[in-house]
């Protein structure tokens, strides 16, 4: 399958997740202290993203609860994020030049997230 989560060894034994389309990281988390974190946020984003809406932050739209997030970098260029019901970010892609490409991303993590291997690299 061209789609899997990584956990991947950081800095300072730490973990983090990422989102993988063939061998492009599409999306990446923050570092936790713990793998059972890691993993407890890979759950997290199969079970939650499937369903989450597409907010458009450039567009002053708001949202509550589980969703992404389409937000514009200081350069110009725009990502995604994911982010829980808390209001933490658990996950964010690249910049794109091309609004649309954030959401392909987005879009691309909530259908293929729920079927993708899960890979332990740390």
């Amino acid at each position: 399958m061209p789609y899997k989560f990584k956990i991947v060894a950081r800095k300072n034994d730490q973990f983090g997740v990422q989102f993988l389309y063939n061998s492009e990281i599409m999306v990446w988390s923050e570092s936790y202290k713990s793998k059972a974190s890691a993993k407890n946020c890979i759950k997290s984003l199969i079970q939650n993203t499937p369903t989450a809406p597409v907010v458009d932050l450039t567009k002053e739209e708001d949202s509550s609860g589980y969703r992404f997030e389409i937000v514009q970098s200081k350069n110009g260029q725009f990502y995604n994020r994911f982010v829980a019901r808390n209001g933490e970010t658990m996950v964010r892609s690249e910049t794109y030049t091309d609004k649309r490409n954030a959401k392909k991303c987005a879009a691309s993590l909530a259908k293929n997230g729920p079927s993708a291997d899960i890979i332990d690299e740390s």
